[in-house]
């Protein structure tokens, strides 16, 4: 067998075991371990994976994630999400759709700190959709609002996923975070916009108007100061190059944790489930992480991607075009896999082909998360609508079938950042 067929078959044995329920790191494992084998010989090969393993472990750039974790989920058990949603709904939650707003609102400030998608579907769906179900609005529009709302935690910084396609493609992390700001809280005001529109089209999914006095939740003010104080500092810190992203999330997850602690949120078995969870999650990622980097050398050795790369430029079509299908296909695979398995599993494929294509990657590294955001709502996986579905308990049939105007503006918005570049690269631009 040549490389490149040695490659194919990597890629498909990993797609099976994929179907099989097999954990995606451990799948891109055990296809670079055996694909390395046939590629050269058994012990040269364990050798060199034993080698990368400990250089991966050890790139400090990687002590990011687990205190951007940590710091989101301090947040989260001192029940800061919640009084965030309490103060954006005192504000504008009298006017027609001014709840759902509300709670778009909400998602991407506490996604903007919380860096887990997850956490942050979990604290403003439990607060957010009995609310709004209280002044008469639709349950799977509800629900799958506050679904919508938390996606957009994986593009504004802090996010994991960014931090990880910066790890697999040694982009610099710092600028791959900040350029996510922008499209985040674009794509944050299209999505307000598209709850007024589909109101307009669909005025029985919300009340024409709270008749009822909602009053601003002043007493809440003395805890939601601190979680756009705790962002600017971190990711500021960034931006200013202050901070590394490793110092910026210590120094993130030590603001959080003594805000906390200071306001008497959170006790000693909140403190000691925030460090076990930190510690579950942050595993996972580096299992992922190791697997999606031996799988890149594997696929790096096998010269797919260079192959992959010889053609595309053999068909002398114009570049943009190329990227709107691979943009394309990261759709269609976020319908069937979730977000991070897509990402590790295309980024070393697709990353030579774009950069070859003369693009930015960290432009191309935004631009991937956004399209991944689709797959976090699309059935059958939709991660973050199942979590909405099963913390609501509405139905989650109801809840994908009220998310399909959002799932055509967040294509819109990623058109956009698709078409405009600077909308991603004007921040990092300016960095240090």
């Amino acid at each position: 067998m040549t490389s490149i067929e040695i490659g194919i078959l990597g890629i498909i044995v990993m797609l099976v075991l994929l179907l099989i329920r097999v954990p995606v790191g451990i799948a891109m494992t055990i296809v670079a371990i055996v694909g390395n084998i046939m590629l050269s010989s058994f012990w040269p090969a364990l050798n060199k994976l034993g080698i990368d393993i400990i250089l991966i472990t050890q790139n400090y750039s990687f002590s990011v994630i687990p205190l951007f974790v940590l710091m989101g989920l301090f947040l989260s058990k001192a029940n800061l999400g919640a009084d965030l949603y309490e103060v954006i709904n005192g504000l504008i939650g009298r006017v027609k759709g001014g709840m759902a707003i509300a709670t778009i609102g909400a998602g991407a400030a506490f996604g903007a700190v919380c860096g887990s998608v997850v956490a942050s579907v979990s604290t403003i769906a439990a607060v957010a959709v009995p609310e709004m179900r209280k002044y008469e609005y639709d349950p799977g529009f509800a629900a799958g609002v506050s679904a919508v709302g938390s996606t957009l935690g994986v593009v504004i910084p802090p996010s994991t996923a960014l931090v990880v396609y910066g790890a697999l493609t040694e982009e610099s992390i710092g600028q791959v975070l900040i350029g996510g700001f922008l499209p985040g809280i674009m794509t944050m005001v299209l999505l307000m916009i598209t709850v007024y529109l589909v109101l307009l089209w669909k005025p029985r999914l919300a009340p024409a108007a709270i008749t009822d006095k909602i009053p601003f939740p002043w007493k809440k003010i003395k805890y939601v100061w601190a979680i756009p104080l705790i962002f600017l500092l971190s990711i500021g810190g960034i931006y200013g190059g202050f901070f590394t992203p490793t110092e910026a999330g210590a120094v993130g997850a030590f603001l959080s944790l003594l805000f906390s602690v200071s306001i008497g949120r959170l006790k000693w078995p909140n403190f000691i489930d925030a460090i076990f969870v930190s510690i579950r999650i942050t595993a996972m990622v580096f299992i992922i992480l190791i697997g999606g980097k031996l799988f890149g050398a594997f696929l790096t050795r096998s010269l797919i991607p260079k192959a992959l790369t010889d053609f595309i430029e053999g068909l002398h079509i114009a570049p943009f075009f190329i990227i709107l299908i691979i943009l394309l296909i990261y759709t269609v695979m976020g319908t069937f896999m979730d977000e991070m398995a897509t990402l590790v599993i295309m980024t070393p494929i697709i990353y030579p082909i774009v950069m070859s294509l003369g693009y930015n990657g960290v432009w191309f590294g935004v631009m991937t998360i956004m399209m991944l955001l689709t797959g976090l709502l699309t059935p059958p996986v939709g991660v973050v609508s199942l979590v909405a579905s099963s913390i609501t308990r509405i139905p989650s049939m109801q809840v994908f079938a009220a998310q399909w105007p959002f799932w055509i503006t967040l294509i819109v918005a990623s058109v956009l950042v698709a078409a405009f570049p600077d909308i991603v690269l004007f921040l990092p631009s300016l960095m240090y």
